[in-house]
């Protein structure tokens, strides 16, 4: 109940205010600050925010898939387990492609460090009609099993589009998105990855443009030309509650052991974005 400004009444009984949970000042804790292990990234933005969602976005073939396994392998290393949810891609095309860039998934599958996950092929068939509430309980509930038995850290869903049953309708996938973010960092708590593709040639930062109001991060991975060369490059766009500057950085994808940031990008007097 709120009063106006001016009113002569008397102030409303307590009983009318809504109840505020009191935080003694020992209980009062900031967020716990999970590293990437990416190499060179860490440097840079000090961490991640434990248990909240973060975004990574660019056109097709600027590095989303070889980031977000990097941020899991890493973290197996620092003994976070992981779960990688494949969305688009069959399950051993994306282990064998693994194996060739370098990394054995398996042998951290047997040792029970890392789940991938893949969606039925009767998924969106049995999911067409339903509400948004309803396919995102179902997809999270499957993973919060997994990652109970796992003791899972972090997740990555790779992309996030793609799982959209009602892609047609643009207000049902947006709360489709807001409310599977919301029941991860509820339900599941891992500190966790979102892809997402950006039309070529488009300036947004999502496909959907609500991704990345919901995230706590946004890194932004593409391609420049410098000269008559082409770089690598991330743009960290947004680190919720981390004082972390907007810079683009130069990156490489180094074989079997993933992403690696070099530096800020240096541009040369006729350098302009790779289209």
């Amino acid at each position: 109940m709120i009063s106006k400004k001016g009113s002569t009444g008397s102030p409303p009984p307590a009983a009318d205010l809504p109840e505020v949970e009191t935080i003694s000042i020992e209980e009062r804790r900031g967020y716990e600050i999970v590293k990437t292990g990416i190499e060179g990234l860490d440097e840079r933005i000090g961490g991640l925010l434990k248990g909240r969602t973060y975004l990574v976005t660019g056109e097709t073939g600027t590095g989303k898939t070889l980031f977000s396994l990097t941020f899991l392998i890493r973290g197996i290393e620092m003994g976070d387990p992981g779960i990688y949810l494949l969305v688009d891609e069959e399950y051993d095309d994306f282990v064998k492609g693994a194996y060739d860039f370098g990394w054995d998934l398996e042998k951290y599958i047997q040792s029970g460090q890392l789940q991938i996950l893949s969606l039925m092929p009767d998924f969106i068939d049995r999911m067409r009609d339903k509400s948004a509430e309803t396919v995102v309980m179902s997809i999270v509930q499957g993973i919060q099993e997994h990652a109970r038995r796992l003791g899972a850290k972090r997740l990555v869903i790779d992309p996030v589009a793609p799982l959209i049953v009602k892609e047609q309708d643009v207000a049902w996938t947006r709360e489709y998105i807001k409310s599977l973010i919301i029941n991860i960092e509820k339900k599941i708590g891992t500190t966790s990855i979102i892809v997402s593709e950006i039309p070529t040639g488009s300036q947004s930062l999502s496909r959907f443009g609500v991704e990345e109001f919901l995230a706590a991060g946004v890194f932004v991975l593409g391609l420049e030309r410098v000269g008559n060369e082409f770089a690598r490059t991330l743009f960290i766009r947004k680190m919720r509650w981390r004082p972390v500057p907007p810079e683009i950085y130069t990156f490489n994808i180094v074989k079997g052991k993933g992403i690696t940031v070099v530096g800020k990008l240096s541009r040369s007097p006729t350098s302009a974005p790779a289209r």
